[in-house]
């Protein structure tokens, strides 16, 4: 739930932008609907089997490219090989709107020429988890946008070199912002907690969290 005083924005490190409260509970709500639609098909939401046998414990439905461990697709070849849902412009308009944002008209990475073209869509149960990794399957080094709905967790935000130390771990609630880019688009992050029961039922959550990843994937 949110919070009784207002919580700031902040530059948690060059290039990465934190924007509590963002999305308005109506949008919320709007996105909810729209993965919900998505995580029916043409491709469902599944848990991702990577390489070395290990499976996610969140579960992840594509929009425009569908990605699998480590590469992008048009169709989904390790899940029933059919095409991924295609990614609506208005979706990249939100994008766009997140990046000015973070950044301002003319400052930052990306700006208001931002195109993603692609998303991946996450849901964390009670129980999900996120190891720490780097966003670097896209050819674009264009910013990622994040946008959390349901469930409050913790985010943890660390360097380019490696997944250890120094990080700093940073509190998304549901519609929250995150944006990172420039000298911190290659930075690992990740998920170690999430708290369950914490999210606004009036977004349409009925518990769990649910994340956005906007990106350009640089494939045209």
């Amino acid at each position: 739930m949110t919070g009784l005083f207002p919580r700031p924005r902040v530059l948690v490190a060059p290039g990465a932008v934190h924007v509590p409260g963002w999305l308005s509970v109506a949008e919320q709500r709007a996105l909810v609907g729209a993965c919900r639609e998505w995580a029916r098909g043409p491709v469902p939401i599944r848990h991702t089997r990577l390489p070395n046998g290990g499976v996610m414990s969140v579960r992840t439905v594509c929009v425009g490219w569908h990605w699998q461990p480590y590469r992008y697709t048009r169709t989904a070849d390790d899940v029933n090989g059919a095409p991924v849902a295609p990614f609506p412009d208005w979706l990249a308009e939100l994008g766009r709107r997140a990046v000015v944002e973070a950044y301002g008209e003319e400052a930052g990475p990306g700006g208001p020429t931002y195109a993603p073209d692609t998303a991946l869509v996450n849901f964390y149960d009670g129980d999900a988890r996120m190891g720490m990794h780097q966003d670097k399957d896209e050819k674009s080094r264009a910013p990622v946008v994040s946008l959390s709905i349901g469930d409050t967790c913790v985010f943890r935000f660390g360097n380019t070199e490696g997944r250890g130390r120094p990080y700093t771990d940073v509190e998304l609630a549901s519609g929250d912002l995150f944006v990172f880019g420039g000298p911190s688009r290659f930075a690992y992050h990740g998920v170690p907690k999430v708290v369950p029961g914490s999210g606004d039922p009036a977004t349409g959550m009925a518990g769990g969290r649910l994340n956005l990843t906007l990106r350009e994937t640089g494939l045209g």
